[in-house]
């Protein structure tokens, strides 16, 4: 699990770099889920390896190039196969003092960890967590700044319930808490 997990680290550092966040997906199992809450009555959930790629790693990520997800804490349980990885969520950009924006608050992703019949490991789910008035506001003040990407300035006028993934809770195609967890597997 420790290996696989600095494997992550590294592909996450090479995603940045190319500003493509796609091959990530390569870490999941090929019916993992992924998902996330907006607020009570919007939730993200992407099933399957190639949802993972077109949507949480692709249209979600839209107009966060050049942004960094810098892992700051990690807690693994081996017994139960899971890590929880706390990251700080910053644009890249430097504000007229030389401080580099970012999302006040703690974010993190909580992960289910498995291996396949190869004994590889993989993802076979993963929540995140954020605060998304904190994300807003940042993101506004890059806008207010001048200094946001037009990318970003982009898919702050994309209204994120008509995009692919998005649901009502009643409609999730997964459960908030990933399964395993919420029938008491794990």
């Amino acid at each position: 699990m420790e290996q696989f997990w600095q494997r992550w680290l590294a592909a996450n550092r090479e995603a940045e770099r190319l500003r493509d966040w796609k091959p990530l997906a390569d870490h999941y199992a090929e019916d993992a889920t992924y998902g996330w809450m907006y607020s009570p009555d919007e939730h993200f959930m992407a099933v399957g390896r190639e949802e993972i790629r077109q949507y949480a790693l692709g249209t979600e990520m839209a107009g966060l190039d050049g942004w960094h997800y810098d892992y700051v804490a990690t807690v693994m349980d081996e017994s139960n196969g899971m890590v929880i990885g706390f990251w700080k969520q910053r644009a890249g950009i430097t504000d007229d003092h030389g401080r580099e924006y970012e999302v006040p608050g703690i974010g993190g992703s909580w992960f289910g960890y498995g291996q396949d019949s190869a004994g590889n490991g993989r993802f076979e789910w993963q929540r995140d967590w954020f605060d998304l008035g904190a994300a807003a506001r940042t993101f506004l003040s890059l806008a207010e700044s001048g200094k946001a990407t037009p990318g970003l300035l982009e898919r702050m006028k994309t209204d994120g319930k008509s995009q692919p993934g998005h649901y009502r809770p009643a409609d999730l195609p997964s459960t908030v808490w990933p399964p395993v967890v919420e029938e008491g597997a794990r």
